[in-house]
């Protein structure tokens, strides 16, 4: 039977983050990455991330994935108008 956190991560990709010495965050972005194109649509990703940061967090809350993974539940900041013949227009 899995628990939360092997349904949050079945190809473990995240676990394995947290065991590999001296990576870095942009490792763990590109990590991230994969892990989070791989989440069943449907399924609540912040959920997951979570479950994952309560597996492993609460050990290792300097690992650059635990950063990575708490910056992933912080929501998207608007930045504005983007693109479109409007948005280049010069007036």
């Amino acid at each position: 039977m899995q628990d939360e956190t092997d349904q949050a991560d079945p190809r473990g990709l995240i676990r394995e983050s947290y065991r590999i010495e001296g990576i870095t965050e942009g490792e763990c972005r590109s990590i991230f990455l994969d892990w989070a194109i791989s989440v069943p649509v449907g399924e609540d990703s912040s959920a997951h991330i979570r479950a994952l940061l309560d597996r492993y967090g609460k050990d290792a809350a300097d690992h650059p994935m635990t950063e990575v993974l708490q910056e992933a539940l912080t929501p998207a900041q608007k930045t504005g108008r983007r693109g479109g013949a409007r948005g280049r227009r010069q007036t």
